[in-house]
């Protein structure tokens, strides 16, 4: 059997050194990230007694590239694995790593590098129109280069640097159905009025609908007169104690109008959707929401996935930590309610910790995501307001375990494609 998939290759500028990868997206499952791995090409006569090593970096940018003066960066860059590839080590190879070896001489060497577990996902900051230079975020990258240590300074014509992915998918088990119920009392007038939020579910994928249902019980002589339903991206950048914002990317709003008739100086009330919720009444309704990349182009602030530039992309995920192992940090407390009183086994924060198993480790390089849907009543000037807030999960749903097979098990190679110039290449398949 002839199984053909994607093998990525990048050379060096001056081709004495060529990149082999399986993929470019390592999935972290929590607890423990996928290797990376791959296949080093060599020209050993170019080296004259150096040697190559290789190196797994996170870049996180937080400020844009136009604000750098007077030797101030706006870019952290961490070190999280460095090897030696030329001379070799000692190494179990994986299957793919045998093939690729076997087809490309005896100048191919494999290498594997170790993710650390508590790393932050990969994240970017979406530009404006007019905003120049790299976005804000986190990407990942594999840096190889010539030298005779791993402190020398590297020349580009003998270095080959490739942006990887580290992603996340979706829980297998997820938590009960999200509900909040919130009542506002009135100082100087009798009665409540609650407004209780249901949503269909707590976890969604990437453009998928949500369902919001919305019961409003108005048992004060207060008039709601608009009802704004929206969904909240959360950001929290964790090198700031105060780097936290908001973005709305979808919404929908219900309202009581007052229009003045032309011919006539009274005023016509237009009532819509549902609005105004008179004293005494109550309303139901069920809203449908969209949050998707879309309806948000070119629109500063929106975070996305981590994306390559031959890739497109989406919203980023959510972010999540095991509440096993739970900090309870004070910003947080109101989905620690939530959390606690619908008992579910994940806790997905409005702001939170980056995706971990002990949110202890949390690192400082990060951007961390999470998604709330938010409904507003509107009272008028003298009555204020009334809010609900519901926080869920938008991920990717994890692939079929065929298709996320590892490339190790695979039995043959037959194609393979170049990621630097967008040529492919054939190779036969040949299994001895």
């Amino acid at each position: 059997m002839v199984v053909q998939f994607k093998v990525f290759k990048k050379a060096s500028p001056n081709g004495k050194l060529t990149l082999y990868m399986g993929r470019r997206d390592f999935v972290d499952h929590v607890t423990s990230v996928d290797p990376v791995d791959g296949v080093l090409v060599v020209d050993t006569d170019y080296l004259q007694g150096r040697r190559v090593f290789g190196q797994l970096v996170c870049s996180f940018r937080y400020g844009r590239e136009d604000d750098e003066v007077m030797g101030l960066s706006f870019q952290k860059d961490l070190f999280l694995a460095s090897e030696q590839i030329y001379p070799p080590k000692e190494l179990e190879a994986t299957r793919l790593q045998e093939r690729l070896v076997k087809k490309l001489g005896a100048n191919a060497y494999p290498f594997t590098f170790k993710m650390p577990p508590n790393a932050p996902p990969s994240v970017t900051i979406q530009p404006g129109p007019d905003d120049e230079g790299k976005p804000c975020g986190v990407e990942y990258y594999i840096k190889i280069f010539v030298g005779d240590s791993e402190e020398d300074r590297t020349h580009k014509r003998s270095t080959i640097v490739l942006n990887i992915r580290r992603i996340q998918f979706a829980p297998t088990k997820t938590g009960r159905q999200p509900c909040t119920i919130v009542r506002k009392d009135f100082m100087l007038s009798p009665g409540e009025l609650e407004l209780e939020v249901n949503l269909d579910k707590q976890l969604y994928y990437h453009n998928e609908k949500i369902t919001v249902y919305i019961i409003i019980r108005n048992h004060s002589n207060k008039t709601v007169k608009k009802v704004k339903t929206s969904v909240q991206q959360s950001t929290d950048i964790c090198l700031f104690s105060g780097g936290q914002f908001q973005c709305t990317v979808a919404s929908v709003e219900t309202h009581f109008s007052q229009k003045l008739h032309k011919f006539f100086t009274r005023r016509i009330f237009c009532c819509r959707e549902g609005c105004p919720v008179n004293p005494g009444s109550s309303l139901q309704k069920e809203l449908q929401l969209l949050p998707s990349l879309d309806m948000n182009k070119d629109r500063r602030g929106v975070a996305l996935d981590g994306h390559l530039k031959t890739e497109n992309t989406n919203l980023a995920s959510t972010t999540l930590c095991v509440m096993s192992t739970l900090l309870f940090l004070p910003h947080c407390a109101l989905c620690l309610l939530y959390c606690a009183y619908h008992a579910v086994r994940y806790v997905y924060f409005v702001v939170s910790t980056t995706l971990l198993a002990n949110p202890e480790d949390r690192d400082m390089f990060g951007m961390i995501i999470s998604y709330s849907v938010k409904v507003k009543l509107y009272l008028g000037a003298m009555g204020g307001e009334v809010t609900a807030e519901l926080p869920f999960v938008l991920m990717h749903p994890k692939p079929d375990l065929r298709r996320m097979m590892r490339a190790d098990s695979q039995a043959q190679v037959e194609a393979f494609r170049s990621d630097s110039f967008g040529a492919s290449l054939d190779i036969d398949a040949q299994d001895g």
